[in-house]
């Protein structure tokens, strides 16, 4: 469904706490991490944005690692329950992608929901956490729903050094995610960065800034390997912009194309600071000043009206496939690493491991190892059962959506999506300012470049997602011609 107009436009924001009273096994690694207390609380923030001659678009952020389908079905008939005149197909929601938050739909990789209470006994479960996530969000939204007054948008560009390539590049031709840079033949980092900071500012009839979306490429997890939970440098930018603006000011994080990226330039980081509560201090900071250099900038620019366009469809990608030989070669690697050392006690082994690295004085993290036998063990079960439902089904349904506002254009994925392809969509763009939107209406895990696949390493393997680089590129021509059908 599309629509375009330009009018006036219409605008409410509402933020809610979704940090509950119960501790939370916080989510994001192989193994249990129940939450010893509270760094920073979690958030969610809705805004709805619309013409007088559009129906609305609803926006949501979380502080959670994804939105799964379920989890983004569920917030969409709830809202129709609420709000009669919501086209639900022009809800949108993303995450920040702390891991600090908890599960809202069972686990990933490895961990099982029935797993749960053996492995985090005293914590709220992942189906109370979701209920009491959706009950906090569908309760904001009707509120910014309601609140819909005439305002202005004004778009900017900022820069601010946050995300860095993550996964280190040896001369025999693998890759690992935080490996070490110390080795003789370590060659570079695999890819690149990017530091530009894409904003959209609104305010209402008096020209007063009543909020601002705020889009960079890098996933919010300083504190990822620690035991509170955390909004991390996203939450901490919105405080700071909170204190600046007042405390009714909205802010919505986005995360662009970051599936490669961390907030850490390893071969510079010595210490931890970017593993612990200092890192969200700088960080935030550092992301708070782009947005008010920015900020300064765009009070002169306010647009009262505009072109209002927003589009959801499902686009098909091809799942990453495994060759017989790739089967082969994993069948003869597994039947060797289980004769050495089966799964559940590799699995025993592993937690011990995870728990020795976290008291050593001075580590920062990260504590499990992607390299460790359990993790191999796991690696290779996930090529077999690749290579067993292929074909049930081939390719994978994809929600595509794309919103125009102004001359602002956002262009959604479910994909921890490795920053070329981000890149690419960016260049294709004839948009005056582009957003790509990460984690978006859906959750299907990483899509890696071809470099990363030829590399492996975490991230890059056929366990760490369903769609591959070929996958990738048809996401970046499907973009294109979404943000292109925007523009004219």
């Amino acid at each position: 469904m599309k629509s375009v107009s330009e009018s006036e436009w219409e605008i409410g924001w509402a933020e809610t706490d979704i940090t509950p009273d119960e501790k939370l096994d916080l989510h994001g690694q192989y193994y249990s991490r129940p939450s010893e207390g509270i760094h920073s609380r979690l958030g969610a923030t809705v805004l709805v944005i619309g013409t007088a001659k559009s129906s609305p678009s609803l926006l949501a952020s979380l502080d959670l690692i994804g939105i799964p389908g379920d989890f983004l079905e569920e917030f969409r008939r709830l809202l129709t329950e609420r709000i009669s005149d919501l086209d639900p197909s022009r809800v949108l929601a993303c995450a920040t992608h702390t891991h600090s938050s908890g599960a809202i739909s069972g686990w990933v990789g490895v961990r099982k929901e029935d797993a749960w209470q053996k492995q985090s006994p005293g914590t709220m479960g992942p189906k109370a956490f979701r209920d009491f996530v959706l009950g906090r969000v569908v309760e904001a939204a009707v509120r910014a729903w309601e609140s819909k007054r005439p305002g202005g948008l004004a778009s900017s560009t900022d820069f601010a050094v946050v995300g860095h390539c993550r996964r280190a590049v040896y001369a025999d031709g693998s890759s690992e995610m935080y490996g070490d840079l110390a080795r003789r033949d370590f060659l570079g980092m695999e890819g690149g960065e990017d530091s530009t900071v894409q904003l959209l500012f609104t305010c209402d009839a008096g020209m007063r800034p009543t909020g601002v979306v705020v889009n960079v490429a890098c996933p919010s997890q300083v504190m990822e390997a620690t035991y509170v939970i955390s909004s991390d440098f996203m939450g901490e930018c919105r405080r700071l912009l909170k204190e600046q603006f007042g405390p009714d000011f909205g802010v919505l994080c986005q995360i662009s194309a970051a599936g490669c990226q961390s907030p850490r330039q390893l071969p510079l980081t010595r210490d931890n600071e970017f593993w612990s509560e200092r890192g969200v201090e700088v960080l935030g900071r550092r992301l708070f000043e782009a947005v008010m250099r920015a900020s300064n900038r765009a009070g002169n620019s306010w647009k009262r009206a505009g072109v209002h366009f927003h589009s959801a469809k499902e686009i098909r990608l091809p799942r990453r496939r495994v060759s017989d030989a790739e089967y082969q070669t994993a069948r003869e690697e597994l039947e060797i690493l289980e004769r050495d050392l089966p799964v559940g006690p590799a699995f025993e082994q592993f937690l011990a491991e995870v728990q020795t690295n976290e008291k050593i004085p001075g580590r920062p993290g990260p504590y499990d190892s992607k390299l460790h036998h359990f993790v191999l063990i796991q690696n290779r079960m996930a090529v077999l059962r690749r290579h067993a439902d292929q074909d049930e089904p081939p390719d994978l349904p994809v929600e595509l959506q794309v919103l125009r506002l102004g001359d602002t254009v956002m262009v959604t994925n479910p994909f921890e999506l490795f920053l070329d392809f981000g890149q690419a969509i960016l260049a294709r763009s004839r948009a005056p300012r582009t957003m790509v939107v990460q984690l978006a209406c859906g959750y299907s895990a990483y899509l890696p470049t071809e470099a990363a696949e030829a590399h492996g390493g975490y991230g890059g393997l056929v366990i760490n997602g369903q769609v591959g680089a070929a996958g990738g590129r048809m996401l970046v021509e499907e973009s294109a011609l979404a943000i292109a059908e925007s523009l004219s």
